[in-house]
């Protein structure tokens, strides 16, 4: 029986799953899900490359990863990605960890191998990949301010540029308690010179002349009424400004808009998707991702 995919599954769905043409061997979840365009970048790379299966949504509700992950193995699937809240909660609902995944502390890329469940994390080198392709910097070459350190994308951005040897690292967040105990595991981690500043006016524009690559790991800038993250002035054009935050159809937020009128080179996060798409596919599939098609299939659905 060949069925239309719908905007997304539920987790009820794993106990009797649709049979679909091609059958459904990997999944994004998440709550909500329904947004993400992640099938729209990976079922051109699979028919690319001549793969039968595709890539389907799953809204999962928070506390039910595991039970998600067997339902997922249990009908076959190749391969989830992971995304928020869920994260944290992946971390401890898989077999075998990552090294990296582990120090990043949260899983975001599951592959299936003989039924165990084998946990990654793409936020980081999908961070060094996109850094790479959009300024053809490395980290380790660049001092580093990261906005919103704290938790989530963020912190992972920081954790790899620590273990990147970063010639600088400032770390930034609205709850200061966090970005105090995240700058301490670093140290820990790796002995890296680790800053903290306050996030006021006074503090970014003293701190924005000393690094070169300015990066958003806040959800802030999604919309269009979203406060602005520096004070107006502080950026010029020898700033690289990375923007974890994307909006659709292309438009600039308000940090891209202020790195445009300052001459500085800029990315959104949708190249930080594709980046993570790739190297999600390459752990499922052990080869390289088409990149070009995902890139396609990635553009085309955020302009639609």
């Amino acid at each position: 029986m060949t069925s239309p995919t719908p905007l997304c599954y539920s987790l009820a769905d794993l106990d009797r799953w649709p049979e679909l043409d091609p059958p459904a061997r990997l999944a994004v979840i998440g709550d909500p899900i329904a947004h993400s365009k992640s099938p729209q970048m990976h079922n051109p790379a699979l028919a690319a490359l001549g793969i039968k299966a595709q890539y389907v949504r799953v809204q999962v509700p928070v506390g039910h990863v595991a039970e998600a992950f067997r339902g997922f193995a249990r009908n076959g699937f190749q391969g989830i990605n992971i995304t928020i809240p869920h994260k944290f909660e992946a971390l401890d609902a898989v077999d075998v960890i990552d090294p990296l995944a582990k120090t990043l502390g949260a899983v975001n890329t599951v592959a299936i191998r003989d039924g165990r469940l084998h946990g990654y994390n793409s936020d980081g080198p999908g961070f060094l990949r996109s850094v790479k392709e959009a300024f053809g910097a490395d980290i380790k070459d660049l001092r580093v301010l990261i906005l919103g350190a704290g938790g989530g994308a963020g912190r992972a951005v920081a954790v790899q540029c620590a273990l990147e040897k970063c010639q600088r690292l400032v770390l930034v967040n609205r709850t200061q308690e966090k970005v105090d105990r995240l700058a301490a595991e670093l140290v820990a981690l790796e002995g890296t010179s680790t800053e903290v500043s306050t996030w006021t006016d006074e503090a970014l524009a003293s701190v924005l002349p000393e690094v070169d690559l300015v990066v958003n790991g806040t959800s802030l800038g999604m919309k269009a009424e979203d406060a602005p993250l520096l004070p107006g002035g502080v950026l010029t054009s020898r700033h690289l400004v990375f923007d974890m935050v994307y909006r659709p159809g292309g438009q600039l937020t308000a940090l891209g808009a202020a790195a445009q009128q300052a001459g500085a080179r800029y990315i959104d996060g949708a190249t930080l998707l594709l980046h993570q798409g790739a190297i999600s596919f390459e752990h499922w599939f052990q080869r390289p991702a088409p990149l070009e098609v995902m890139r396609a299939g990635l553009s085309a659905a955020l302009k639609a």
